[in-house]
């Protein structure tokens, strides 16, 4: 166990103090675009979840999730990319990783193009090179890998929701994809 893990066993709220504090503070989220690059450091396909809402749909998605108290955003970054992508997933983040943007998410609709029904959350958004085995875990049903091009089809980005469609353009943008 590290130290940092020392310092986050047991920081998850329980239900009923995560929704109270989800009605009065903005929660902090990190969102990851998991890619394949080449050796040329161009990125050569990108990863998207298939996952079930709650409400009983199924949606593509970025790994996201939480940043627990007294975790640094780098292995916020580490622990949901395991989480979702399981362990061999092997996901290189610098040092001092950079966000390409930071996204808002509102409760209320069309307050920006992100919307979370649960709460206000500021996320801060990653591109991320993996180089190895990915596995759908936890909640996840699929992971598969897209062609840039094919990530950024109308039939792809329609089955993405919250503003996560959003984000994968900005995130490919980004890598000059």
């Amino acid at each position: 166990m590290t130290h940092t893990d020392s310092q986050t066993e047991g920081s998850w709220l329980a239900p009923e103090e995560l929704d109270s504090a989800r009605q009065r503070l903005p929660i902090l989220y990190v969102d990851a675009i998991p890619v394949r690059v080449d050796t040329h450091g161009q990125v050569t396909s990108v990863g998207l979840l298939l996952r079930a809402t709650s409400q009983g749909t199924i949606t593509r998605a970025l790994v996201s999730g939480r940043v627990l108290y007294h975790e640094r955003v780098r292995s916020a970054l580490i622990r949901h990319l395991e989480k979702d992508l399981g362990p061999l997933a092997l996901p290189r983040i610098p040092i001092a990783p950079q966000p390409f943007t930071v996204a808002e998410y509102f409760p209320t609709p069309g307050v920006t193009a992100f919307h979370d029904p649960r709460q206000h959350a500021v996320s801060l958004a990653f591109v991320v090179p993996v180089e190895g085995d990915c596995e759908p875990q936890q909640d996840a049903l699929e992971f598969s890998w897209f062609a840039p091009a094919e990530a950024r089809e109308p039939e792809v980005l329609a089955d993405m929701s919250g503003g996560q469609d959003t984000l994968l353009l900005q995130g490919l943008f980004w890598a000059g994809v």
